[in-house]
């Protein structure tokens, strides 16, 4: 499944900012979707999860609290609410889509999802 991610720009601290997620194909509605995010000198990293029947979510410790993920399996599309955006938000996401969320260190790993999109740029001035 190919995945298109939009919504990033340039907001200020405390604003919001909704990313989607377009899939290509409606096998997305079977699969788990996840979001990574890497910042500049930065590993990428986790940010949040949804399994594809919608029971599950996860968060890192971060965006806890202040993003939301969620899917939309008739529009084939997947969302991140981020509120109270902070300048640590910085980053590009990356939205991705995989048959299971794999677990590493207690946190959906990236392994586990075998189609990714291709980054949208969030920039968070202080």
């Amino acid at each position: 499944v190919q995945l298109q991610a939009s919504g990033g720009g340039l907001v200020q601290t405390g604003d919001s900012l909704r990313l989607s997620c377009a899939a290509s194909e409606r096998t997305f509605s079977s699969y788990a979707m996840g979001w990574f995010r890497q910042a500049p000198g930065k590993e990428r990293e986790f940010v949040a999860a949804i399994a594809w029947s919608m029971g599950s979510t996860y968060y890192s410790d971060s965006v806890k609290g202040r993003f939301t993920i969620s899917r939309d399996n008739a529009k084939i599309t997947g969302y991140l609410q981020m509120n109270e955006l902070k300048p640590e938000d910085t980053a590009v996401y990356y939205c991705a889509a995989g048959g299971s969320i794999t677990f590493a260190s207690g946190k959906p790993s990236p392994i586990g999802f075998g189609s990714w999109g291709q980054g949208t740029l969030v920039t968070v001035s202080s």
